[in-house]
Formats: structure tokens, sequence, C-alpha cells
């Protein structure tokens, strides 16, 4: 019975691509800033082979490391969570989805009030917390809703718990899907609810994001049409919009989302779990909180040995990103155009250095050829020999 568990660290860059500077990322390097940090322990991952992927110039390099590990670049144009897992999974998007930095279209947001039924306030980029201070006064008094966007592809709306309901957001979520198509479709809308007084406004944990469908064949398509189990964790159904995911738990945290891991890794099934870790870029990266994620990264790699001494004998361990989110690039607060680790572990893969990869859909490639299915996408598998 074979298994993949397919961990994504949601903005864990590791360098720079050649072509940042034109996305205003020159100089980034999320892994080093980190690293930087007295928080910063991530012994176990060393011992996988991050320290030895090409152009990582920090940490301490095993003599002997156990995975089989990659430096990706990615193809695709852009720098965005759907964009990222899109190609993990096959999807190359030659051009980047459309961002609002001037706000969001009248004529767009007057049909979504009327269908909604409420008025909007904002509508800019915004930083999500600081965005329901500023506005959660007069969102609470006139229950109009707070729309805003940041350098992603976003539409986001943020309502007060006691003031619009939570099914009533998510409603107004699926009319903004509705409306953001073509040349207007935004990678995701995302609902913000919030809660709290006055001064000490805090955003919930029912968040729910509405992605656009995956406009091409992936390899979550390829494995449940073979009959493989499709297991999705954190926000990777939302990523896909269930588009070939036979089931899914939503998590609210990292530490969540490594135990719903772990209860996979106990069950019996035959196919992919694929996890989204997001607190590195939601809580930390977003934040410029290097020490914070630092920590994460630190709360992760103590719990590798737990998620690998749980590995079955035809089990594999994979550890990537989708982008990068650094913490230390104090000029921005946003995603950042990086390389990605790629870590494979197997008690049968025989470990290697693979160097560059063209494309993180090379990953997808791997999982399919690992189940014996020809990709219907470009990429190359990174299967090694047994042991």
């Amino acid at each position: 019975m074979k298994r993949i568990f397919l961990i994504v660290l949601d903005s864990f860059g590791i360098g720079e691509l050649p072509d940042a500077e034109a996305y205003g990322d020159k100089g980034t390097n999320t892994l080093a800033s980190v690293a930087r940090s007295s928080y910063f322990s991530m012994p176990h991952m060393g011992k996988l082979g991050l320290f030895h992927i090409d152009g990582v110039e920090v940490g301490e390099k095993e003599s002997q490391p156990l995975a089989v590990i990659a430096r990706m670049r990615e193809a695709s144009k852009g720098k965005d969570t759907t964009i990222g897992h899109w190609e993990i999974a096959g999807i190359y998007s030659k051009n980047p989805l459309p961002t609002y930095p001037e706000g969001f279209p009248k004529e767009i947001l007057d049909e979504f009030s009327r269908r909604c039924g409420r008025g909007v306030i904002c509508n800019r980029p915004y930083s999500g917390t600081k965005v329901i201070q500023d506005y959660g006064d007069e969102h609470v008094r006139t229950g109009k809703l707070i729309v805003y966007t940041s350098a992603d592809s976003v539409f986001q709306i943020a309502a007060h718990e006691e003031v619009v309901p939570v099914e009533e957001l998510y409603h107004c979520c699926t009319i903004a899907r509705e409306l953001l198509q073509g040349e207007n479709g935004v990678g995701r809308v995302i609902a913000r609810p919030f809660s709290g007084t006055s001064g000490a406004y805090v955003r919930t944990p029912r968040r729910h994001d509405y992605s656009l469908i995956p406009p091409s064949v992936t390899m979550l398509d390829q494995l449940s049409e073979h009959g493989y189990t499709v297991a999705a964790v954190g926000k990777i159904r939302d990523i896909f919009a269930g588009k070939g995911i036979t089931e899914a738990v939503y998590t609210k945290n990292n530490e969540e989302g490594i135990a719903r891991t772990l209860e996979y890794l106990e069950k019996d099934f035959e196919g992919l779990c694929f996890i989204n870790l997001v607190d590195y870029d939601m809580l930390y990266g977003h934040r410029n909180d290097v020490d914070g994620y630092a920590k994460a990264l630190s709360y992760f790699d103590g719990k590798l040995p737990e998620l690998m001494s749980r590995l079955r004998e035809e089990d594999l361990l994979m550890i990537t990103a989708d982008h990068g989110c650094d913490p230390g690039y104090i000029q921005s607060t946003d995603h950042s155009r990086e390389y990605t680790p790629f870590l494979m572990y197997g008690k049968k893969q025989k470990p290697a250095n693979l160097g560059t990869r063209d494309t993180f859909s090379d990953i997808g490639a791997t999982v399919l050829h690992y189940f014996g299915i020809e990709p219907e996408f470009q990429g190359t598998s990174m299967l090694q020999e047994e042991r």
C-alpha cells in the first residue's frame, strides 16, 4: 500500500529567483532571514539535507543527507499561493493573476453590493489585522462589508460575526466569486470574520477561501480518476476549489495541521495526503515577524522525528513550499519571488542531490510516477532507485 505525504511549508522560500527584481523582491531570502534568529533550530531538516540544497548558505551540512533534495524554480508568472500550489500539481500559469493596487473597479463593487444587500467600505490594499482596527467601528455601526485586497490576487471581505452572521458572509463570498471571473478572475475570494469590541477586534478561525477552479488537469485529478485517495489537510481543498480531492479536513493553525497529518499516518489508505501549513505565511511572513517565523519552523522540525517514525515501508514524505514571504525584508510585507526547497524521504529511496529544477511541476510528476501514472502535464519525476 503506497502513500505519499506532501507537506507545503507555506512561504518557506530559500532565496531570490533570477527574475525577482521584476517583482520588487531583489535580495529576498526567507530562510536566510529566519536563520539569523536565535530561535531558529532545524537539525532534523538539516539531517534530511536542507542545508545542502543549491544556494543555501546557512546551517550545518550533514556528511550524508538522508533525503532526495532539490532547489525548485517557479516557471509560472506570479508569487502567490494559488499559482504556487497549482504548479506543484502540474499547472503552468503564463500570466500572473490580476491584482488591484488601486482597489476594485466601481462597477464590480456596485453589483456586489446590490446582490449582497450591503454597502462596501475600504476597497484598498490593507493589512488584514489593521483593516479591522481602522474600519471595524464603521462596519459595526453601518453594517457595511469591509472589502480589501493586498499585493496578492485576492478579494477579501471582513465582517464582525455579530453584525454579519458567518453564513451570510460566506454567501457574499460566493457572490464575489461568481462576479470575479475572466480578466477580473482573482485567485481567491476570502471570508475574514472577526469578533471583539472597539480597539480590540480579532480575527476568528472561521476564514474560508473561494478559489478559481484550476484551468487544466492536475495530479489530484489524475490520482482520483485512478481510484486513489486524495486527502487535503488545511487550505488545500480551497486552493483547488475541491477539484480532484476525495476528502478534506480544515485546520486552524500549524499545530492542528501537524496533528491531522499524524492521524492520517495511522490510517489505511492508498494515495496522497496533501498538507498546507499556513502560519509561516499568514502569521509571520506578512507581519515581518522573524522570530515568530523561526519559532514556527523550529516547532515543525521538532515534530519531524515523530512524523518520520510513523512512515511505513512504502511511504514517501515530501516537504516543499509554494513561494517566499521574507519576514526580514522590511521594504515589504508581501510574498517574495523565491526558489523553494524540495526534500523527499522514504525508507527505500536512495538519497541524492538533484540540483536546481526548472518547475514545481516536477513534484506532481514524481507523485504520479510513484503510482505508475503518466502525467498529463509537463514535469519530470525525481524518484530515485531503491536502496
